[in-house]
């Protein structure tokens, strides 16, 4: 409420979406810091570019010209706010069922005054009831009409090169899917009469945001990441991403509650099953618990279990320490690791952890 209050007077500017929205947020308030646009960022993530008082924030205060935020749906907050320029990265099954989610999200495009940025390549947003005449689109490859196209995109550790209607780009960080965020910053920002040029500029020193894969260190060769990834769709993308650029992939992943990993289930199970190779270990961490009354029906075994059945590489570890020795004894030279999860701060610790067992390898 003290959120919506803040925004609701300002001219708004608020993203939404299943994932990419908070790297997202980040990237439009980096634009916007860059292009010396007065802006308030309220994000939901830590930027790891420094702005000001040398200290890394999810907020940024540069004046009051623009409010900018990134919108919730977990906890229906969305609701609550009327903006000029709504963006909407993706939808796909989250913290609630994909009905519940195209509604608020239908409605928070169908409030934005001004605009609205849209994702082409997404089946579930194309789903939506809803047209607006100032509505800027984007696509990864697939839809060449949209009002941004990113084609020939060539990934490596230190980031992406693509070209951007027809213009070669680069991106400083990893992922094919901060490519899709970028082309949404970038058409926020086009809202806000800021050229694409000066966005791809203002991008050139984005740094990301913590636990966004974040390169925690390399040893012996080996890479090892730190992941908010908690849902199908978010784990399937940054698996995706990493494992071409790696000979072996190790995925640790830390359920983030009962009642996300119950929701989820079935399609964690299919996407799984789908993205995971031969060269793809999945190794499952007990279920993330705060306290409270939630039901404990399901546990890590419940999506271990069925994939062993499809012969995929896939374990349970019932400690931190047993996975880092598992870690430091298969790791070798161009392998890769990813601690992923949420909710959980500690799970950076634990990619540290790793870095610092690996460093105790005489031979890899």
């Amino acid at each position: 409420e003290v959120l919506s209050d803040i925004f609701n007077t300002h001219y708004g500017v608020a993203v939404a979406g299943t994932s990419g929205n908070t790297t997202t947020t980040a990237m439009i308030g980096h634009i916007l810091y860059q292009n010396k646009h007065p802006v308030i960022m309220i994000n939901g993530g830590i930027s790891q570019n420094i702005y000001q008082n040398g200290m890394t924030s999810n907020l940024l205060y540069t004046g009051e010209d623009t409010c900018l935020i990134e919108a919730d749906e977990s906890d229906g907050s969305i609701a609550k706010y009327t903006s000029d320029i709504a963006v909407l990265t993706n939808i796909s099954l989250d913290h609630k069922s994909l009905d519940e989610v195209r509604e608020l999200f239908k409605d928070f495009l169908n409030r934005a005054k001004h605009g609205t940025v849209m994702n082409m390549d997404d089946v579930e947003s194309s789903k939506l009831d809803f047209s607006r005449p100032n509505n800027i689109t984007f696509s990864v490859d697939k839809h060449p009409d949209a009002t941004l196209f990113a084609s020939n995109i060539q990934e490596s550790l230190s980031g992406c090169t693509f070209n951007l209607n027809g213009v070669q780009v680069s991106l400083p960080i990893l992922g094919r899917y901060n490519v899709a965020n970028a082309l949404a910053a970038i058409a926020a920002c086009i809202h806000m009469d800021i050229p694409v040029s000066s966005s791809l500029q203002a991008l050139q020193s984005f740094k990301g945001n913590c636990r966004r894969m974040n390169l925690i260190g390399t040893v012996h060769g080996v890479h090892v990441f730190d992941d908010y990834a908690h849902n199908p769709a978010k784990i399937s993308a940054a698996i995706s991403s990493v494992l071409p650029l790696s000979k072996r992939l190790f995925v640790i992943y830390q359920p983030h509650g009962f009642t996300p990993l119950r929701l989820t289930k079935n399609e964690l199970i299919q996407t799984l099953s789908n993205v995971l190779s031969d060269q793809t270990e999945w190794l499952m961490l007990p279920v993330f618990y705060t306290g409270g009354t939630v039901q404990h029906d399901i546990s890590s075994e419940d999506i271990i279990t069925p994939l062993q059945q499809l012969g995929k590489r896939a374990f349970c570890f019932q400690n931190r320490e047993d996975v880092i020795d598992y870690i430091r004894k298969r790791a070798c030279t161009n392998d890769a690791v990813i601690v992923m999860g949420a909710r959980d701060e500690t799970l950076s610790e634990l990619a540290r952890k790793i870095v610092l067992k690996l460093q105790e390898k005489d031979d890899v």
